[in-house]
């Protein structure tokens, strides 16, 4: 079976792949890694240009299937890896001197459209929302945390402002039985929401997020692969990311903001200082978006931004700033909190 083919039949969009591959100019060849394979939009236009080599990540095991077709068709320079991105710099050598690191955060198509694992509001299958190598699955997660934990997980994750209401809703229908699909649990959080037939979108959203982001421990994994990622660039390497809501554009600006040309100095009345500890260069402070003509083609692009920078010849050192600054999903995801 031809590998395009196949691909092309699942109808994967690659979120903002004229808008990547703009910037990270493929047609001069290197050795690219793609972070979120999925079904591997990214690594296959990369990959048509022929002085290319993609190493790809993905934690996903139906990544896989995909993955092989690729193997099959570019042999001598594709290599997969199922594993988390934030284990980046343990999977791949310094010595690769990639030009640049892509991420799209978002869900694949395939996962969304794949009631099985749950992340729709109208799955009738086992709550799930795993996204693979997890250590709780969401029913997990719904059936046996604490309310008041569960609460803040939906407040915090979801920024959901009736998250103390949604668990104690939650808590209250558990008692009677066990929450078992996602169906169960969208309906269960509309009855917790005043006027939710008011909404535009499905009032389950933002909780369904926060559990989803609980349950894959997404925002720790982000900011675990963005240190991983600045260890493995040198000097003119391009981090490219793709972020789909708030709380992950919010982490990757703070990134490339302490740590790039653009951060502020302490004091207006001082002489600008030497950028002795930025890892960056950052060519617009102004996330991208996608075309409009792209957002009609796939309406799960129109609430992606990207953002990227320019890896200087500083030496790495690791960002204590950034980390500290986001302590508390360490210890939220963790349970610590």
């Amino acid at each position: 079976m031809n590998a395009t083919m196949s691909l092309e039949e699942k109808k994967h969009y690659p979120v903002m792949l004229n808008q990547i591959l703009s910037i990270i100019s493929p047609q001069h060849g290197g050795t690219f890694i793609d972070c979120t394979f999925g079904g591997g939009g990214y690594s296959k236009a990369i990959l048509n240009y022929p002085k290319t080599k993609v190493l790809a990540i993905d934690r996903d095991e139906l990544a896989k299937k995909y993955a092989n077709l690729l193997e099959k068709e570019f042999p001598n320079r594709f290599n997969f890896f199922q594993e988390k991105f934030s284990n980046l710099d343990k999977l791949i050598s310094k010595d690769i001197n990639p030009r640049a690191i892509i991420f799209d955060l978002g869900l694949s198509s395939h996962q969304l459209d794949d009631n099985k694992r749950a992340f729709s509001f109208k799955s009738k299958n086992f709550l799930n929302m795993e996204m693979g190598k997890n250590k709780n699955s969401a029913y997990n997660i719904i059936n046996g945390l604490d309310k008041e934990y569960l609460g803040k997980i939906i407040r915090i994750l979801g920024e959901e402002k009736d998250g103390r209401a949604i668990a104690n809703k939650i808590d209250k229908y558990r008692k009677r039985k066990k929450i078992e699909t996602s169906e169960e649990l969208a309906s269960i959080i509309c009855e917790a929401k005043r006027n939710f037939n008011q909404y535009k979108k499905n009032p389950a959203t933002k909780t369904f997020q926060a559990i989803r982001i609980f349950v894959n421990q997404e925002l720790t994994e982000l900011i675990s692969g963005l240190i991983s990622a600045v260890k493995l660039l040198s000097n003119g390497g391009l981090l490219v990311l793709v972020s789909f809501h708030s709380l992950e554009d919010r982490i990757i600006k703070n990134f490339f903001t302490l740590y790039s040309n653009i951060k502020k100095n302490p004091s207006r009345y001082l002489p600008a200082q030497e950028k002795k500890y930025s890892l960056f260069k950052i060519i617009s402070k102004k996330a991208l978006i996608p075309e409009s003509k792209e957002v009609d083609e796939n309406n799960r692009s129109r609430s992606a931004k990207l953002r990227y920078a320019i890896r200087n010849d500083n030496s790495f050192f690791y960002p204590n700033e950034f980390i500290n600054k986001y302590k508390n999903y360490f210890n939220l995801e963790s349970g610590k909190i």
